[in-house]
């Protein structure tokens, strides 16, 4: 087995990852207790009965919306998923990593019932689709009124689609958007991440309408896309406003390898497939030029091998107080929650949690201050939504 291990370039440390109202549950099979450095915890099951869970967001009731990547849009309830999926959803392509993904909740839902999902949007009979982004409000479980805001403009295998949406309450809405699996081969400063002219392996801003922000970093460059904040990515899949600093941090996935942890700037590259930590598949075999190149941003945290990193979430609640201002980023391949410190602008992996339960597509917190997962199907682990309880220490 390969040694697992992250590594804090700004801090150059090296950590051994071995080292609304509540919602109502059934009783949990089994109450074990897991320790770590500052709390103890249970976890417990919400739902069952769940197809590929990817995106999750609360309402302001304390509902929970569910997204099933096969294309349903789920209400959990008081603890119970809804039997009949909430209708209005666009029709996406589910094929290879596509179909229905991220889901996010304005943040004045309360007052404009509108609500957020990014898919794959099929493109044509022989196309493999691309990113999309479309609105709508959610009224008496329904989704009205739906507007598609945003369409990428991509194409490739049908992968790495991406993709993350983050508002930033200032009228800002950001979505990461994958490179589609283009082959790093040739010249690779020539690889679409790196092309300004498309959205392959792009975080964007946009206007909460999708219009374009005047202020973006690429808007009037020739040859740029006017919504293209940074670039250079391979596939995020984890977006986060800092809530006090307003700072932008995503994850992306690494090819076997190099799975990354970036604070996001505006105009600037994040190397891909330049520069990374990662190798081929199989082969292992290099793929990069090095793992740094002027004029292209390094990551705050490394993972290799790669966990697969996926949602991600900043902890800001009063269950778990220490780890308060704490980021949480679930894990796919490494089926763990990893537990990041942050200090500033520099990152350091504080410990590991969660581990062998499944497949952990996305992570947010509950208006009850718990760690909410969801579980992507696997034979041993059936999808569902996990939660993190305190255990008080004796």
């Amino acid at each position: 087995m390969p040694r697992r291990f992250a590594l804090s370039l700004s801090g150059a440390m090296l950590a051994v990852g071995a080292t609304l109202s509540a919602l109502p549950l059934r009783p949990a099979a089994a109450q074990e207790v897991f320790r770590t450095a500052e709390h103890d915890y249970r976890l417990r099951t919400v739902v069952e009965g769940l197809v590929n869970p990817w995106g999750l967001a609360f309402l302001p009731n304390g509902d929970l919306l569910v997204t099933e990547r096969p294309g349903r849009l789920r209400i959990v309830r008081q603890g119970k998923l809804l039997p009949t999926p909430v209708p209005g959803v666009p029709a996406v392509l589910v094929r290879g990593q596509g179909g229905l993904l991220d889901v996010a909740v304005h943040p004045d839902f309360a007052t404009n019932k509108l609500v957020y999902l990014t898919f794959s949007k099929p493109t044509g009979e022989r196309e493999n689709g691309t990113t999309a982004v479309v609105r709508g409000t959610l009224v008496n479980d329904q989704l009205t009124n739906v507007q598609e805001i945003f369409v990428a403009k991509t194409r490739g295998a049908p992968g790495h689609f991406g993709s993350r949406l983050a508002f930033d309450g200032k009228g800002h809405l950001f979505v990461s958007v994958g490179d589609r699996q283009v082959p790093p081969t040739g010249n690779l400063a020539a690889h679409p991440a790196q092309d300004l002219s498309n959205h392959h392996g792009k975080i964007l801003r946009l206007l909460e309408d999708g219009r374009v922000p005047p202020d973006n970093p690429f808007v009037g460059k020739e040859g740029a896309l006017p919504e293209i904040w940074s670039y250079g990515h391979r596939n995020p899949q984890g977006l986060l406003i800092h809530p006090e600093t307003g700072a932008l941090w995503e994850t992306e996935h690494g090819p076997q390898g190099g799975d990354e942890l970036n604070l996001v700037k505006p105009g600037a590259n994040y190397g891909w497939p330049v520069i990374g930590f990662g190798v081929n598949y199989t082969t292992g075999s290099a793929i990069h030029g090095g793992t740094f190149k002027e004029g292209m941003e390094q990551p705050k945290l490394v993972w290799v091998p790669s966990i697969a990193t996926a949602g991600m979430m900043l902890y800001t609640g009063t269950a778990f107080p220490r780890w308060k201002g704490n980021v949480f980023v679930g894990g796919m391949a490494g089926e763990q929650l990893a537990r990041i410190a942050l200090t500033g602008d520099k990152a350091e992996l504080a410990e590991v949690l969660v581990r062998r339960k499944g497949r952990i597509r996305d992570v947010q917190q509950g208006p009850d201050g718990f760690i909410y997962l969801a579980i992507d199907d696997r034979a041993s682990q059936p999808s569902a939504i996990i939660r993190l309880e305190p255990v008080a220490r004796k």
